[in-house]
Order: C-alpha cells, then sequence, then structure tokens
C-alpha cells in the first residue's frame, strides 16, 4: 500500500469489521469499557508491525476510523487500552494484539506462547497479576477482505434447492475427515473444501438420497495448547476463533472462492449445505484463559460473568466461559456472521451447538430470547434451515421440545430408546412407538411438525453405528485421559465379542441389527440424520469422544465403501431413502393422533401386535413385547389412500405377523433381514419376519400406487 499515513480520518462507525470503499478501508470495533483502541498495520508477512494509529472517533460505543488508500489484502490487528481490573469483569491489557471479532480472513495461526496470557502465568496472584509482553508475534492476523463486488450465490434464489423440511434427509460429516483417505483426489486438497466439491463425493451423496449435508465447524478454530503437548489435535473445531473466517486449513489454495465453490457444486446436485456453528462460547476460555480478542476487547460485554464475582466467568457451555447474547451488540454480531454465510457463501442453515445456551436469558432459559426472536423476525435467516442441540451443562440445561416455532433439534431419547430397544432392553416398545412417531409428546404443540424432531441414531459424539453393534465399552485410551472421557453409557450390544471378531454368526447378527436400526430411523416421522460413513460401516475403534483425533480413528475410511458389505449396505442406505421418498405417508408433514379416517375404518395411525390385535395399555406395558406393527395411512396425490406398516421384530426368533384388515395387495418393499430381496407384490393376512429385523409393506385402497 502507498505510505502510511500518521492518522486516521473520522470514518464511520458502520458497518462493524474492515470494509473497502472506493477511498480506503473502514475499521469499526465494539467496546463499551475501552478508552481507545489503536490499529495496528502489518507487513505482507504479518510478522512486523509497520502502523499504530488510534481509532479518532467513538459513536455509540463504536470506535472507528477511515484509512486512506488501504485495499484488500491488507493485514493489521487491536490494541485495546482500558481498566485491568479482574473483579470488575475488565482484562484491558494493550501489550496483547487482538483479533477483530469481524475478521473475515485470517493470516497464519496461533503460536502458543505465554505472551498470549493477559496475566502472568506462574504469578502467585494468578489472573490478578499483569503481563506486560507483547504477543504479536504469536498471533494471526485479521485481512481486509473486498466482499462488495462479489454477489452472493443464487441471490435469486433459482439454483437453491430449498428442499422441503418434510423432504430434508440430513448427512452430518466432517469436512476433512469426509476426504482425507480419497486416494483420487490430489494429496494438498485432501480434507479442503475443495475436495467437498469433487464429483466423486458429490456422486456419493446424490446416489445415496442425500438432501442435505451438515459440516462440523468451519469457522477458524483455535487448537487447544494441552492436546497440542500431548500430540494431539482438535479434530472436532468447537473452539471458535473467528465467527466470520473460515477455517485457513480447509482452503487448500487460501482462497475463500474453495468454500464458494463447494457450495455451489453441491447446490447444482440439489444438496443444501448446513453449518454447524458454536456462538455459545469462545476458544479464550475461563478467566485464566488467553487474551486473543473478545477478552481485551471487552470481557464484561462479550462474556457472562458470575454476578457480584466479576472476576469469574459463567461456565454454561463445559468450556469455561458463554458468550453473552443478552448484550444488544454481541447479539449484533452473531446475527450479522450467520448473514454474513448466508449472502456471502450461500449457506442453507445452522445446527446451532448447545442452543440452550442461545436461548437462556439472565433469568433462565427463553424460548422468547432476544436470539430465538432475532431469528426468527430475520427476512433472510428465518427461511432458512435452523437446528439447536437442545441442552448444555447450565441449570434448566436440558430443553428438549421447548424451542420456538420454526426450530428443528436433535432428539438424543430417539437415539437412545431406538438402540435400547433393538440391543433387547424390557419395557421399552412403548417408547419405540412414540420415537416413530415424530415423538409428538414432546413436539406436537405451538404449530410444531414431525420435521422438528432430528431423529438419529449415531453423531459425530458417541459411537458410529458400526461401534454401537460391536462394542459393549468405551475405548479412549488414545485421548489420553485414561478412558475416563466420552459417555460411560452408549446403550451399546457387541453381540458376543468386543470389537473385531471372525465369528460369522456374531457378524451377521450385528449386520442385522444395523439394517434394522437403519429401517427404523428412515421410517420414522421427523428428520432423519445419518453420521457420514455409517452406510460403509465405518468405526472409530470403540472411540466415542473422538474429538481430539485428527488421523485414521476419525477419518472416513473409503476402503469400507468398495468391500462387498460396504455396497450391499449403501445400497440398502439408498433404497431407504428411495422408500421414504416414495410414500409421503412416511414423511407426513403434521402429526397423526388416530383420530381421523383416510377410508372407511382405517386410521390415519394405529398400532397393533404380531397377532394384528390393537394395543391394549397391557400390552404396552409388558416388559417382554418385543414385536410391533405401525399402520399409516393417508391420502395421496391422486386422492387413493396409500397404507405403509412397519412391521418390527425385535426378538430373536422368526415370527408370523397377522395383519388386521382391510386384505391389501400388499407389497413387500424393504425387508432388513433380505435386503436384496426384490420388491415383490404379496396377498394373504400373514407375513413372517425375521429376528432382529423389520419390514416395511406398502399398500393402497382405491386407485393409485
Amino acid at each position: 500500500m502507498p505510505t502510511t499515513p500518521d492518522r486516521l480520518e473520522p470514518g464511520s462507525p458502520y458497518p462493524l469489521g474492515a470494509t473497502c470503499d472506493e477511498l480506503g478501508v473502514n475499521f469499526a470495533i465494539f467496546s463499551a469499557h475501552a478508552e481507545r483502541i489503536d490499529l495496528c498495520l502489518f507487513d505482507p508477512s504479518g510478522r512486523r508491525e509497520i502502523a499504530r494509529l488510534t481509532l479518532p472517533e467513538c459513536t455509540d460505543q463504536v470506535f472507528h476510523g477511515h484509512l486512506p488508500l488501504a485495499r484488500a489484502g491488507l493485514l493489521y490487528g487491536y490494541r485495546a487500552y482500558g481498566p485491568y481490573e479482574p473483579r470488575r469483569g475488565h482484562r484491558f491489557n494493550h501489550h496483547k494484539l487482538l483479533l477483530d471479532p469481524y475478521a473475515r480472513a485470517i493470516h497464519g495461526q496461533v503460536r502458543w506462547s505465554d505472551a498470549l496470557f493477559g496475566y502472568r502465568l506462574n504469578s502467585n496472584r494468578a489472573d490478578m497479576s499483569f503481563d506486560r509482553r507483547d504477543s504479536a508475534a504469536a498471533m494471526p492476523k485479521a485481512v481486509v477482505t473486498d466482499d462488495s463486488p462479489i454477489q452472493p450465490p443464487s441471490r435469486d434464489g433459482r439454483t437453491l434447492p430449498r428442499v422441503p423440511w418434510s423432504e430434508t434427509v440430513i448427512y452430518e460429516a466432517h469436512v476433512r475427515g469426509l476426504t482425507m483417505h480419497r486416494d483420487d483426489i490430489r494429496p494438498h486438497e485432501r480434507g479442503t473444501f475443495a475436495a467437498l466439491s469433487e464429483p466423486a463425493i458429490i456422486e456419493h451423496l446424490a446416489k445415496l438420497g442425500i438432501t442435505s449435508i451438515e459440516l462440523l465447524p468451519v469457522h477458524a478454530y483455535l487448537q487447544d495448547r494441552h492436546l497440542l503437548e500431548k500430540g494431539l489435535r482438535n479434530y472436532w473445531g468447537y473452539n471458535t476463533l473467528s465467527f466470520f473466517a473460515p477455517e485457513p486449513r480447509y482452503l487448500s489454495d487460501g482462497s475463500r472462492d474453495e468454500l464458494r465453490m463447494a457450495v455451489n457444486r453441491l447446490h447444482a446436485a440439489g444438496i443444501e449445505v448446513i453449518l454447524d456453528v458454536v456462538y455459545n462460547h469462545t476458544c479464550e476460555g475461563s478467566e485464566l484463559g488467553p487474551t486473543l480478542s473478545f477478552r481485551g476487547l471487552d470481557n464484561a460485554s462479550y462474556y457472562r460473568l458470575v454476578d457480584g464475582n466479576e472476576r469469574h466467568c459463567i461456565n454454561d457451555t463445559g468450556t469455561g466461559n458463554t458468550v453473552n447474547l443478552s448484550h444488544p451488540r454481541v447479539l449484533q454480531m452473531v446475527m450479522d456472521s450467520l448473514r454474513y454465510w448466508v449472502t456471502f457463501y450461500g449457506i442453507d442453515g445452522f445446527r446451532f451447538d448447545l442452543g440452550t445456551t442461545l436461548g437462556r436469558e439472565p433469568s433462565g432459559f427463553d424460548p422468547g430470547s432476544g436470539f430465538f426472536d432475532a431469528l426468527r423476525q430475520d427476512p433472510i435467516l428465518s427461511t432458512k434451515k435452523l437446528i439447536s442441540e437442545p441442552w448444555d451443562i447450565g441449570p434448566g440445561g436440558y430443553q428438549l421440545g421447548n424451542h420456538p416455532p420454526g426450530f428443528a433439534e436433535w432428539n438424543d431419547r430417539y437415539r437412545d430408546g431406538v438402540r435400547r430397544f433393538w440391543r433387547g432392553d424390557p419395557g421399552v416398545r412403548g417408547d419405540l412407538a412414540a420415537r416413530l412417531s415424530g415423538s409428538g409428546e414432546i413436539f406436537d404443540r405451538n404449530g410444531r411438525s414431525p420435521w422438528a424432531s432430528v431423529n438419529f441414531l449415531t453423531a459425530h459424539d458417541g459411537f458410529t453405528l458400526e461401534d454401537t453393534v460391536s462394542f459393549n465399552e468405551r475405548h479412549n485410551e488414545a485421548n489420553g485421559e485414561d478412558n475416563n472421557d466420552g459417555h460411560s453409557e452408549n446403550f451399546s450390544n457387541n453381540w458376543g465379542a468386543e470389537g473385531e471378531t471372525d465369528n460369522e454368526d456374531i457378524l451377521a447378527v450385528r449386520q442385522k441389527i444395523k439394517r434394522a436400526m437403519l429401517t427404523t430411523l428412515f421410517a420414522s416421522h421427523g428428520t432423519p440424520m445419518l453420521l457420514g460413513g455409517d452406510e460403509c460401516g465405518r468405526t472409530q475403534g470403540g472411540n466415542n469422544n473422538a474429538y481430539c483425533q485428527d488421523n485414521a480413528i476419525s477419518w472416513f475410511d473409503w476402503s469400507l465403501a468398495a468391500t462387498p458389505e460396504g455396497q450391499s449396505l449403501q445400497a440398502f442406505v439408498a433404497r431407504l431413502i428411495a422408500v421414504r421418498r416414495d410414500y409421503p405417508v412416511i414423511r407426513c408433514k403434521s402429526f397423526m393422533h388416530g383420530r381421523s379416517e383416510p377410508a372407511p375404518g382405517v386410521m390415519d395411525i394405529a398400532w397393533y401386535d404380531e397377532r394384528g390385535e390393537g394395543m391394549t395399555p397391557e400390552a404396552w406395558n409388558d416388559p417382554e413385547g418385543r414385536r410391533l406393527n405401525l399402520r399409516r395411512a393417508g391420502r395421496d396425490a391422486n386422492g387413493a389412500v396409500e397404507v405403509v406398516s412397519l412391521l418390527i421384530n425385535g426378538s430373536a426368533e422368526d415370527a408370523l405377523f397377522t395383519l388386521p384388515p382391510p386384505v391389501l395387495a400388499w407389497r413387500r418393499v424393504i425387508d432388513s433381514a433380505d435386503p436384496w430381496r426384490a420388491w415383490e407384490t404379496l396377498d394373504g393376512e400373514g407375513f413372517m419376519v425375521a429376528g432382529h429385523s423389520a419390514v416395511v409393506l406398502a399398500g393402497y385402497i382405491g386407485e393409485g400406487g
């Protein structure tokens, strides 16, 4: 850039961040308690500070200034001056270079050093001490970007998939883990957005019938010091450093266009992109953590602090701090971030990590919190898919079903109920029925629909599907915590051997159980979510907390997809998704209550035992009940009554199911015990269902089909 002036022009307090215009770059940053903020400019390497200029104006607690003739690509950071009074919640230390919370790109990585801390680490006064070492050499730098001439992808909406919730099938995956073992992708592109946009990856998703890929966090995040010291890495990415910048490691050539291209190519294939986002905490951790950005700019505004003892952060998240979304400027930052990912990158939705935290006001969790209200009224964000993880470790932290209309929620009761049924637990048949029908007792209120329940058997946190049928205990020794981390109860069953085995009988049962569980998932009301790799038998060797395993433990083993077992399971999953797509009564848009008759004597939903008799209270309460027939009916687009029966046999023995009237010409469309069975038309009132399996039958009353 030209010679740097010795002072900044006043500039504008809006928009926040670094914004290019025809005359230079405007810088604006919020702090309610800072006395002064300096803009620090760096050479292209990011190693040498070339100028330090005080932001000359402060308007409504926004410090701002304009740098004439500056251009995109400039590297910068901030230093904030103010009181260092931890007991009052203030931790200003101008010796620490701070990353702009609105940085849209980042140059370099955090290089761990004691200088990153605002206090002297070894002082007997702990965080009440003050550290005067300069942290700039250890800090990444923000990059000025010029987003204005780049039109958001698919702004006119013509190429956005816009998949209705009732047709949505989610595939949870990790950008890095999904492609690290792809030999057909150039080595430097593996694990990046460039690899995600490869035709082979998109073709795999499309063949399965996936409508929406949900990516683990892609915001720039911090590598934990304690993990690096143990030779491990933060793999999942729930440790956000910047809410606007993509993780640099996921860009093979450093260009953000790589992410935009991946989104566009997925959209062209009809696949939405949902991001797992972490706005509940930041990577700065507790009051004993480093000073990297928010803490040094305005600790008392950005974080929730203990009332009456503001030295300490409230830790509702289990990570040391909790972002203060009750503050209007902090809420604005989160909303600006979400809109940016939609308008610049074309993102179709968000899964909010620890969503209960985001809805917690000082009085507790509130479905009408400022965050939820802001999202629901926003003309851009309210049209996107919004998914919450409805729990945290704070008071009243479990809020499944209590989110406002417009939100879907991860349903862990679905996961646990289905696992318990198929491993053979007594007395869970009634709970399984509730999960199959969309968990209406949880979600059927305030005008919500079955899709509000995101049904999953497995997710990134916990066992894979293969491990659920292969291990009774967690095996997290590689995490370096003496196998004490992760869930202790996984509702799993190894079926006779812990882990790998050559016993053909055990292997056969495991495969049957996996197919039965998958059939249950895709035949349930609600939104199904498949963990990436479950369609191929991916294993983590029993590790149910692989957050720090950026290696083969976590990465997708694509060699499994080429095995006969892997190919068979993929084909079966694709068939399940196709059946769900072809029979709308399986993915209905509203809850069924057994009070309407699509045809005379045929209720919209009804439950029977294997004898074809309606379920009685005694039957529901039978602890040894292992068999169930769920029949659903509804009119199709042609006016015919579509009837689908799901026959579930959770016992080890084969069972004859007698179907209640009317007698139809049934089509057996799914048989989890015989995945290659051709679709066939069957006559009669009785059907044999193999042990540990599920069958889907479809028929019509009247013309149609």
